[in-house]
């Protein structure tokens, strides 16, 4: 582990305007590194790094075959350092060493999928009769500005990077304060594949001062942004102000409905993934489950002994796969999980199981269960972050629709049922961008992803997520005769 990291600008290791910044280790509470922290200068050199790229044409002149392979390449690149790239991810993170295996070969996954898609990006002939030639292309935005968050900083990199680069645009990530040190693959990814310099530019920097200045630079033409609804609300309003168009992920308060008919076993599996992956640090993470009255007890019996068995650890301690769950990825994070827990029991809920900080260093709270939760408590509306299960009841299917559909958010939900009716009629009534029919986290790159409501808007993943970085042109030509 090095103890100082640099940012990457216009193709060169640099320091930061703004000093450094303490990576600290959340499994232990121990400084971990230091990393360049970037100021609002280090963002207008990193944009017009960006920009002389883009209007160079290096990038997006290429013929969209040869700029393919090189974002396939680097998707090789991060599966040949996986193993290196894994061990930093959960030291700074906090994730057990194998969901870190797990998440860089999904970072890796997206380089390939858009790799692929980049001479798939074709426009159309328009008929205007004999006397017109009219077509459509699609040209890069210029720009793209990428606010990472902290959660899965390489997937989520990959997931906005490798659209952009297909699509040719050139880049400026703004990493996670809390966990920017992985993204320097990035950088040694686009080197190894001969990316022109300044394509790819990757720095650390605090929201209200890098993230400010790079949302707001008027050069910048296309801002991909993940995180809260505020710090959401905050780039949108500012990106307004210079007239460009946004990508917002902002979270969700995600519901599983489980039905009388549901298979309760499978079931277990998809709440080990769906809450306590990452230590329900996912912003679809299946947060609330709202389960029929007559297998209500069932099925938090089953629940509880799922979690009460999970291993809790330090995630560099847990190579492989299994029932295991790492820190959280801050004391800051933990404490504000574990009081919306105390919030919750206050107003009527039950622990079945956790609702505890563990007696250790780091940041760690058991896996939580809370039963006796009713629609109108905070704990049921409020997006906790953290492996902290809402189990709510219903009677009926009616009911079951609107307490799904009583919050602000519409990322994802889910339905479990073997009735495929009742399925159907489930999926067109849930107001999510994204809905699961028995199983949770069904689907992958190739599918469209983005909310409702407060959860944002744009998608990202899929052949939907393409047209986020691309504009439209129309070429109308009047012809003789």
């Amino acid at each position: 582990m090095k103890s100082y990291w640099q940012n990457y600008i216009d193709g060169a290791w640099v320091d930061g305007g703004a000093g450094r910044i303490d990576v600290v280790n959340p499994a232990t509470g121990e400084k971990l590194a230091e990393h360049a922290l970037a100021d609002a200068a280090d963002v207008d050199r990193a944009v017009q790094a960006a920009r002389r790229v883009h209007l160079s044409g290096l990038l997006s002149d290429l013929r969209p075959v040869e700029r393919g392979r090189k974002v396939q390449a680097m998707g090789r690149y991060l599966l040949d350092h996986k193993d290196e790239i894994a061990q930093v991810l959960t030291l700074e993170q906090g994730k057990p060493l194998w969901e870190s295996i797990v998440e860089i070969e999904g970072a890796a996954r997206y380089f390939e999928y858009y790799g692929n898609q980049a001479e798939t990006v074709e426009g159309r002939s328009i008929p205007l009769g004999r006397s017109y030639f009219d077509f459509t292309t699609y040209e890069p935005f210029g720009v793209s500005a990428q606010i990472i968050p902290w959660n899965y900083p390489v997937e989520m990199t990959a997931r906005s990077l490798s659209a952009a680069l297909a699509t040719g645009n050139a880049c400026v990530i703004k990493t996670p304060e809390l966990t920017p040190l992985t993204n320097a693959w990035f950088a040694h990814a686009a080197e190894a594949v001969d990316l022109p310099k300044g394509a790819v530019n990757i720095l650390c920097g605090l929201g209200h001062e890098a993230g400010a200045a790079l949302s707001a630079h008027p050069q910048v033409n296309q801002i991909v942004f993940t995180g809260s609804v505020p710090t959401g609300v905050a780039i949108a309003t500012t990106a307004a102000q210079n007239v460009v168009p946004c990508v917002l992920e902002l979270g969700g308060k995600s519901a599983a409905i489980v039905h009388d008919d549901a298979d309760l076993e499978a079931f277990e599996n998809d709440v080990r993934w769906g809450i306590f992956f990452n230590a329900g640090q996912v912003c679809s993470a299946m947060s609330r489950v709202i389960v029929h009255d007559s297998v209500h007890d069932q099925l938090v019996d089953r629940l509880t002994s799922m979690a009460s068995q999970l291993t809790v650890k330090p995630g560099i301690d847990q190579p492989a796969f299994g029932p295991t769950m790492g820190a959280m990825v801050s004391d800051a994070q933990r404490d504000r999980a574990a009081a919306m827990v105390q919030v919750a029991q206050e107003q009527g809920a039950k622990i079945a199981t956790g609702g505890h900080k563990l007696n250790r260093p780091g940041a760690f709270l058991e896996p939580t269960i809370l039963t006796d939760v009713t629609p109108d408590m905070t704990i049921a509306n409020d997006e906790v972050f953290g492996p902290v299960l809402s189990v709510l009841r219903f009677s009926d299917d009616a009911q079951a629709i609107e307490i799904a559909n009583g919050t602000p958010y519409g990322l994802v939900a889910g339905v479990f049922t073997r009735d495929l009716d009742r399925a159907t009629q489930a999926a067109r009534q849930l107001r999510a961008g994204q809905v699961f029919v028995n199983e949770w986290y069904a689907g992958g790159v190739e599918t469209p992803f983005g909310g409702y409501g407060k959860s944002g808007y744009g998608r990202e993943k899929g052949r939907e997520a393409l047209w986020n970085y691309v504009q439209t042109k129309n070429v109308a030509i009047k012809l003789k005769g």
